[in-house]
């Protein structure tokens, strides 16, 4: 594994997009545990998306036009479901401890809202390959460095939750501030949705 590889996975990872997003909203709304349990959840669906990759799914979505585009609009009508329920404050940005039992839901929508885009296993098939050493066996190297960039996903996430965590005591103590907050989560979650609509396999 190269110090190329590394440097360029933690600048994909900290690109911010749909799970960066859910993080930041859970962490603001309801502090590090709810932030955390994100942070699992969207691992979890790179894992997913991983082993879909390996296994071929990859290939599969880029050649099946209907079934590429049936998970992107399940992907974009769960964006734009999660845009609303934040703006009216009964999505991800609810100022509130998170109760033991909202944990697998917390866990859950980081899954769904990963899971739901289906050009993270046409990233996998992109982008490891690159970072191949020809000489020797393809799929060992391929688990290695997918599960290497899968740990880098959750540190960098762990991240923007740390940072969010720190932030959080002076924005709940202004409902100005949480209602800009709700307003821009809602915003980036519609705008990812859009540019989900858009991307073509």
């Amino acid at each position: 594994m190269t110090f190329a590889f590394l440097l360029t996975s933690f600048i994909v990872c900290l690109a911010p997009g749909i799970g960066v997003v859910y993080t930041l909203s859970m962490t603001l709304g309801g502090g590090l545990r709810p932030g955390f349990l994100a942070v699992i959840g969207c691992t979890l669906a790179t894992v997913v998306h991983l082993v879909a990759a390996l296994a071929g799914l990859a290939a599969v979505l880029h050649t099946s036009a209907l079934l590429f585009q049936a998970i992107k609009w399940a992907g974009v009508a769960y964006l734009l479901w999660m845009a609303w329920g934040t703006l009216r404050g009964r999505g991800t940005l609810k100022v509130e401890a998170a109760k033991p039992a909202d944990a697998l839901r917390i866990v859950r929508r980081g899954i769904m809202l990963n899971i739901l885009n289906p050009k993270l296993p046409l990233f996998f098939l992109a982008f490891l390959p690159q970072f191949i050493d020809p000489g020797r066996a393809a799929t060992p190297q391929l688990v290695t460095l997918g599960m290497a960039f899968c740990a880098m996903t959750a540190a960098v996430f762990a991240l923007y939750a740390l940072l969010a965590g720190t932030m959080r005591a002076r924005v709940l103590a202004s409902e100005r501030a949480m209602a800009w907050m709700r307003r821009a989560f809602a915003a980036s979650f519609a705008a990812l949705g859009l540019k989900l609509a858009f991307e073509r396999a």
